[in-house]
């Protein structure tokens, strides 16, 4: 048996660690925040120690979730290609979001508020471009594995349909992510954002719809540009913590909405799991559970 890697050990704890941060979250915001009477019966330290999980949390497993994909990237795929993606990423994401922010393209007039960290130029928390690297490699790997890993692995030939096909279909694995994102974090009693606006569908401007879906295309085909030269053989045990990643963020939102907000919301819920979830876990469990290294003829190095 080989020794566990070190990487390894270290993305589960980031991993788990990021699990723990967002239910400690959910908590706070649903069964805490709703009932102030338990707040002002602590005593204060338990008020300071309260005050400073709502004020950090949110950066908290938003930081955790961007180290344990990118340990789990550079641990699989390599630096190169790790870089590869976060640097289109985080450059595009910023930049649409201070465009956003200052000007109202491509999302939407809106604005955030506090506990997400410190604001780049004073609009835009550094986490948010953290959230969008995260989620965006983790659906953009569940993408690759069905539609470039697998015809690469049947020795097939990559062409240019199968890159626009990955691309296309991870920003809409992410776009469904915000259906329940934007209602739980800009419509609850405690927001982090707001739109200056009211939104056509179910308090989001559709505009945002397409903002998002939008600035995912871009920085994952720079990333897909990136990959390339030197496309990859993605296993099922690769993605795994892909695709716990994505269930889990869709979670968090998802119990959210529904939780705090009306029976309504269940629409734009359902579309998250029909558009997201459903088909990332059909993704994932069409992968080839074939180790790599008994994979024949194609390069699985980074």
């Amino acid at each position: 048996m080989k020794p566990i890697n070190r990487l390894y050990r270290a993305e589960q704890v980031c991993l788990i660690s990021h699990i723990m941060a967002m239910a400690f979250g959910l908590a706070g915001l649903l069964l805490v925040v709703p009932h102030p009477e338990f707040i002002l019966a602590l005593p204060p330290w338990g008020q300071q120690l309260f005050q400073l999980s709502m004020g950090s949390g949110g950066v908290v497993y938003i930081v955790l979730g961007a180290v344990a994909i990118a340990l789990h990237a550079y641990r699989n795929f390599g630096l190169g290609k790790l870089l590869g993606f976060l640097l289109p990423a985080l450059g595009i994401s910023l930049t649409s979001e201070l465009l956003g922010t200052s000007t109202g393209f491509p999302f939407g007039h809106y604005g955030y508020l506090s506990g997400l960290g410190y604001k780049v130029a004073g609009l835009v928390p550094f986490t948010i471009p953290l959230s969008w690297f995260y989620m965006g490699l983790v659906t953009f790997l569940l993408a690759y594995s069905g539609f470039i890993s697998r015809p690469l692995r049947e020795g097939k030939r990559i062409g240019l349909g199968a890159g626009v096909i990955t691309v296309g279909l991870a920003a809409i694995f992410l776009t469904a992510w915000d259906f329940v994102l934007d209602p739980a974090m800009s419509q609850t009693a405690v927001p982090f954002w707001q739109f200056q606006d009211v939104g056509e569908f179910f308090g989001m401007p559709y505009r945002n719809i397409l903002g998002w879906t939008g600035t995912a295309a871009v920085f994952m085909g720079l990333g897909l540009v990136a990959w390339w030269p030197k496309p990859m053989v993605v296993n099922r045990t690769q993605l795994i913590t892909p695709l716990v990643i994505y269930l889990v963020n869709f979670a968090f939102g998802a119990m959210i909405t529904l939780t705090a907000l009306d029976q309504r919301f269940w629409i734009p819920t359902t579309l998250g799991v029909v558009l997201g979830v459903v088909p990332v876990v059909a993704l994932w469990w069409s992968a080839d559970a074939t180790p790599l290294e008994e994979v024949q003829g194609v390069n699985i190095n980074t």
